[in-house]
């Protein structure tokens, strides 16, 4: 006997609801080209923050509000890297996905992806947050790209300790306004100065703060000043000049994913910056390689 057309209107719709394509929300960090790797098409991967903007600052937008009340899943750096974040409404499941992946993180520096080993402990978690939402053919399809991911970002790793080594060992340093690079430079023996954060209070640069850093700076063997951004402010401006340390002709971005460029693209071209810059020599057709390789998944 043929089912009655409401009841067949209604598996129709059971069934598309089922086969429908969940939203996740990738907020910040370099989450988003992450998940989206991790994912393929299986999902609508929604990010927040756009790349080459600053998190710590972000608000949130009614657009943002609408897009998190879709969401089935929402992922997020943790460590309270998005202030703006910490309080979101949504339905869906909200994952901290660096507090998972890196629970031994004494100062809770949300910079953790500066360390590919890091980055492939977020890819697993991101991969098992993401399970709930597809079937055991999409969960091994995860689990593929997954597995290439991981050994894409193992040899990540593997290169940035070859081009560190190519610096000299007094001048593997780096002299920026906050703390951002400490996972990187805890791993590769490259010593971070983040002097507004160990000279002053609040970010006030008062003369005795002046002359420590710059004291500071002359001893470290540093020949260049990592501002967060180009130009550079006026206080990172009266630092060089104090100092007599010039400001970098290029800047890393420390925040999370650069404007134009993927999570390899964006941690390659930070590593040549920094190792080109204090007299070091970076392999740009290998980071190529690396980045065709990530593409590739």
């Amino acid at each position: 006997m043929p089912l009655p057309a409401s009841l067949l209107f209604s598996s129709v719709l059971l069934a598309a609801a089922n086969t429908a394509t969940p939203t996740v929300v990738a907020a910040d960090g370099i989450l988003c080209d992450l998940t989206r790797t991790l994912v393929g098409n299986q999902a609508n991967v929604i990010c927040l923050i756009k790349p080459g903007t600053d998190p710590h600052s972000m608000a949130l937008r009614p657009a943002d509000r609408q897009t998190l009340a879709k969401a089935k899943i929402v992922l997020l750096n943790g460590y309270n890297l998005t202030p703006a974040l910490n309080k979101i409404r949504t339905p869906g499941t909200v994952v901290k996905v660096g507090n998972i992946a890196v629970p031994n993180n004494s100062a809770k520096d949300p910079h953790i992806w500066h360390d590919p080993a890091n980055v492939i402990a977020m890819a697993n978690t991101v991969a098992s947050s993401l399970k709930p939402l597809f079937d055991a053919n999409g969960d091994a399809a995860i689990d593929q790209r997954r597995a290439k991911a991981d050994r894409v970002l193992a040899s990540l790793g593997s290169w940035i300790g070859q081009q560190v080594a190519t610096v000299p060992e007094n001048q593997r340093v780096v002299v920026t306004g906050h703390r951002t690079y400490d996972f990187l430079a805890k791993r590769y023996g490259v010593r971070e100065l983040p002097v507004l954060d160990d000279y002053t209070t609040g970010g006030t640069l008062r003369p005795s703060s002046l002359s420590a850093i710059s004291k500071s700076i002359k001893a470290s063997g540093s020949k260049a000043i990592f501002p967060e951004s180009l130009p550079p402010s006026k206080t990172m401006r009266r630092i060089s000049r104090s100092s007599g340390v010039p400001i970098a002709k290029q800047v890393p971005f420390g925040d999370g994913q650069a404007p134009g460029k993927s999570l390899v693209q964006t941690a390659t071209s930070n590593v040549c910056i920094f190792v080109n810059a204090q007299g070091g020599s970076c392999d740009q057709e290998s980071a190529s390689q690396l980045q065709k390789r990530w593409s590739a998944i």
